[in-house]
């Protein structure tokens, strides 16, 4: 994984955004918020969080591929936590009935490039979106290897939330991929990309 600080004041309480694949932390840049925010992401391997033991509280955020990197961790890694958030993704990332379906997440990387990565925002987002930077060669590494690691098992999470216009991940299949924890799930009339609907990460924790 990769890693870089959004905020980096020495407060007592830290939140790790497990981001999503490509799209990069701009998305969360404007939420507003007292605490630290580290943002990680490129799952080719699942090595690179930095010591966390010097904050008090600690808050997940994953989102997308970002869920399945997460479940993926050592319990021992995800136990630092005091609270986890879902955010439009699975823990069984490519799943016909969990996950993206297999079908389209080979014809993604198959056909990978600069033109297919900017339809792929544009779905994210539900608008086009200026030009990208994108390594073709490592983003489909990457995906190649979300696709190889395969399912985790699912863990406990506080909050979940799923978008209704995402055309990424189906809905209905992170609806059942989470079931079990319906009593934290909830729903936001949003593409897979939401965050504008939020202002502060109090909204997007809570």
């Amino acid at each position: 994984m990769q890693s870089v600080w959004l905020k980096h004041n020495g407060h007592s309480d830290l939140i790790v955004i497990f981001g999503g694949w490509a799209l990069g932390a701009e998305m969360f840049r404007h939420l507003a918020g007292p605490g630290d925010v580290l943002f990680v992401d490129d799952y080719r391997d699942l090595d690179g969080l930095p010591d966390l033991s010097n904050y008090q509280h600690r808050t997940a955020v994953a989102y997308s591929f970002g869920v399945a990197a997460f479940a993926h961790l050592d319990a021992s890694v995800r136990d630092q936590f005091d609270r986890s958030v879902a955010i439009n993704g699975s823990p069984a990332p490519v799943d016909r009935r969990l996950g993206i379906p297999p079908v389209v997440f080979q014809k993604t990387l198959d056909g990978l490039s600069q033109a297919s990565f900017q339809s792929f925002a544009a779905l994210c987002y539900g608008e086009s979106q200026p030009n990208l930077e994108f390594d073709v060669a490592a983003r489909a590494a990457e995906l190649a290897t979300v696709q190889q690691r395969g399912a985790a098992d699912c863990p406990t999470f506080d909050r979940i939330w799923i978008s209704q216009k995402d055309r990424i991940f189906p809905p209905a299949n992170l609806a059942r991929a989470f079931g079990g924890q319906e009593d934290v799930i909830r729903s936001i009339d949003a593409p897979h990309v939401p965050f504008t609907a939020w202002d502060s990460w109090q909204e997007v924790v809570a």
